[in-house]
């Protein structure tokens, strides 16, 4: 897949992508791998919630185990929406997640890789710089008083770098992308580079919103200084996973996403 001007035309806004799904795998295969892909990171971020909730279980209606496993069915409810969305509209828009779909079409997955690999390590560095550039401004109601009850370095990395990249980009661009074609195109020709960038623009915009509970969380209070920092710190990084989703696939958005985690973990 190469990248495309942003002045190129409707037909060719969005890069060439592999063959759809459908023609190579079924809808199902992909659809389950891409949610077995995102299961570990379900199991993680329900593992990290045990300490609160465990602290705080005479206050609920229901035993421990049944909020524990309803949180998690929940969030696994949610991602196969997600990922249900991601199969059945993104080959409509040119959007795919080439490196699963060449593994289960039993085709070689190195090259798709290699085109998807320096664009997401560049993402990704350019993440990890910016949380911790993030992490010098941040307000005093977000740094944690107790170091060790920041969030776990594998949550980041399996929920915040895999299941957020297939509930966002894969899920929730993809719809936004298809509705915008359909509505700005008639669904006729590729989307064009300005229905491409509002997807973009959007859904970084909800990916940022989607963080502001676990800031009130921490915070106590979504005040003003609060609220612009999540929002302005959570859309940049979303920008450019959004734009490595269109122009490079899913698996370049989810290797910037990773490591930029990984790499500004030990600096924050």
């Amino acid at each position: 897949m190469n990248p495309q001007p942003l002045g190129s035309t409707a037909r060719d806004a969005v890069p060439a992508s592999p063959p759809e799904p459908s023609s190579k795998v079924s809808r199902w295969r992909l659809a389950g791998a891409l949610w077995l892909l995102g299961v570990p990171g379900v199991v993680a971020v329900v593992w990290a919630l045990l300490p609160p909730l465990a602290a705080n279980a005479a206050m609920f209606p229901l035993p421990l185990w049944a909020i524990v496993l309803l949180s998690g069915l929940q969030t696994a409810v949610l991602l196969a929406l997600a990922v249900g969305v991601g199969v059945w509209l993104a080959p409509r828009v040119g959007l795919t997640a080439p490196a699963v779909s060449a593994w289960l079409a039993g085709q070689p997955v190195g090259p798709v890789l290699r085109a998807q690999w320096l664009p997401g390590v560049l993402g990704g560095v350019a993440g990890a710089a910016w949380l911790w550039a993030l992490s010098r401004l941040a307000p005093e109601a977000l740094k944690p008083s107790d170091p060790g009850s920041a969030m776990p370095l594998v949550v980041k990395l399996l929920y915040g770098g895999v299941t957020e990249e297939l509930l966002v980009r894969w899920g929730v661009m993809t719809l936004l992308l298809w509705l915008g074609w359909r509505l700005a195109q008639r669904g006729q020709g590729r989307p064009g580079a300005g229905v491409v960038g509002v997807a973009v623009v959007v859904s970084a915009l909800l990916f940022a919103m989607g963080h502001l509970p676990a800031a009130q969380a921490m915070a106590g209070a979504l005040t003003v200084p609060v609220v612009a920092f999540v929002l302005v710190g959570n859309t940049a990084f979303g920008l450019v996973a959004g734009w490595l989703f269109a122009r490079r696939g899913l698996e370049a958005a989810v290797i910037a996403h990773v490591l930029a985690h990984l790499l500004s973990h030990p600096l924050l």
